[in-house]
């Protein structure tokens, strides 16, 4: 760890929301190693984000490089493919601050709230890592063309989790990345804002906006 930030891995950091948190991340003074399912992909991404003004540092690597490197590993993927990549990468989780951003969207109706068997795609997650990995989730509506800006976002982040001092980290990164971020509850409590996700994209649809988010009131910003 340098300093009090830890280093971060972006598994699946080459789509837009995993390109779009690297960027934030790095540029806000972390060492951030964007994960693909090959080396030559993430550091393609590397090259195209990279910029000698930002105080962090910026790799790529092939997802299971990125995950056993690193102290905290973001799950940036689709929720197709999170079950084999977490398989993938979870011997190298063991301890691991995990933020898992996966949203159960079954295309081609993203716009329906379609939840999977085990409630949500967070505890999904919980139940194929098991207890040695500290998983929280978050970053499930805020749109990832914004992510990728350098604009304020005009939305909160709801971070989920069982242990409270792991969700403060987590609203801490998404507050080093100019977010506003709320604790949310024990991660059980993740399906609301997974399933917000699709009514989201529904809002976009019939507004023609481009990332609708969502805010919390009656609450106290710092």
């Amino acid at each position: 760890m340098a300093g009090d930030k830890p280093s971060i891995a972006i598994i699946g950091g080459t789509g837009p929301l995993g390109s779009g948190l690297a960027r934030r991340l790095y540029v806000a003074g972390y060492a951030v190693v964007i994960g693909s399912r090959t080396a030559a992909k993430a550091e393609a991404a590397v090259a195209a984000l990279a910029t000698d003004k930002s105080p962090g540092r910026l790799t790529g690597a092939d997802n299971v490089a990125a995950a056993k490197q690193t102290e905290v590993v973001f799950i940036t993927v689709p929720w197709a493919s999170q079950a084999a990549i977490l398989e993938d990468i979870k011997p190298y989780l063991a301890g691991k601050l995990v933020v898992d951003t996966t949203v159960p969207l079954v295309p081609p109706k993203v716009a329906r709230v379609q939840l999977p068997s085990e409630h949500s795609a967070a505890l999904a997650a919980k139940q194929r890592l098991g207890s040695e990995a500290r998983v929280v989730s978050a970053f499930h509506n805020v749109a990832a063309q914004k992510l990728a800006g350098s604009d304020t976002i005009d939305c909160d982040v709801l971070v989920f989790g069982d242990d409270p001092k792991d969700r403060e980290i987590v609203v801490g990164l998404a507050k080093a990345m100019g977010l506003d971020a709320v604790h949310a509850g024990p991660l059980a409590n993740s399906v609301a804002a997974e399933a917000l996700t699709s009514v989201l994209i529904g809002i976009n649809r019939s507004y023609k906006v481009d990332g609708a988010g969502v805010r919390i009131t009656g609450i106290r910003r710092d």
